[in-house]
């Protein structure tokens, strides 16, 4: 298998392999906060990610939902289909958390009625703005007919996925997506799901069980994670 990097992000490494549609995506140890501003190393993040991605990508293939996973290889690393990534990060919220709760006035924990999908431009040097469907339309970045496709994808990734985790003790309060296009143009799932890209309460006590733990300094991120791991049977309990 072929070893040379060609893309490196905050919690991730992409890898060729010997099948020019087949990427090594490797998870990192690192986490970071505020667009980069804040950054930390933690032993063993990258191996808890890459077990919580994995169960949930085998869980949304088994719903219908298409996306890059192929298979996971070793603790830190799982096999990927090479797609042509849409610069765009969906928002999933069925709970007001926040940028939500800033930019609403709403107190965070407010429930919402239905799930809400947002669009974001991937721009680190915009502080990835928030994005009305004319913006999307007017930087050519898809098409009407795959915006809507993408948002009924991530729609069924938070039908599939909310009632998992609620069955783990946990709420899936909001969820960052990535979607890409593969060689036939079609919508498909990429990046991962973790509590990097999620936020995660405790059902009862509503304890954060996700990055916010980092972000606010609120204890042991890497004790969070493996709880997560550990509730949903991936990993065992430490």
């Amino acid at each position: 298998m072929r070893n040379e990097q060609i893309y490196e992000g905050k919690a991730k490494k992409l890898l060729l392999t010997d099948d020019k549609n087949v990427l090594l995506q490797r998870f990192k140890d690192s986490a970071t906060a505020f667009n980069g501003v804040k950054k930390a190393e933690f032993a063993g993040k990258g191996e808890t990610n890459n077990a919580i991605s994995t169960f949930c990508f085998q869980k949304l293939e088994a719903a219908g939902v298409p996306t890059h996973f192929i298979e996971r290889v070793n603790d830190r690393d799982m096999l990927i289909k090479r797609l042509d990534m849409i610069p765009l990060e969906i928002v999933v919220r069925n709970i007001v958390a926040g940028s939500l709760a800033k930019r609403t006035g709403l107190d965070e924990g407010t429930v919402v009625k239905e799930p809400i999908v947002e669009t974001y431009l991937k721009r680190d040097d915009l502080n990835d703005p928030h994005l009305a469907d004319v913006h999307v339309f007017m930087l050519d970045i898809l098409r009407p007919d795959q915006l809507e496709r993408l948002k009924q994808l991530a729609l069924k990734v938070n039908a599939t996925l909310d009632p998992i985790f609620e069955r783990a003790g946990m709420k899936l309060v909001d969820f960052k997506l990535e979607f890409g296009l593969d060689a036939d143009g079609q919508v498909v799932l990429g990046d991962e799901f973790s509590p990097d890209t999620s936020r995660l309460w405790d059902l009862e006590t509503r304890r954060k069980l996700d990055k916010d733990v980092f972000r606010a300094d609120l204890g042991d991120l890497m004790e969070v994670y493996h709880e997560v791991a550990a509730r949903l049977g991936v990993l065992p309990q430490t």
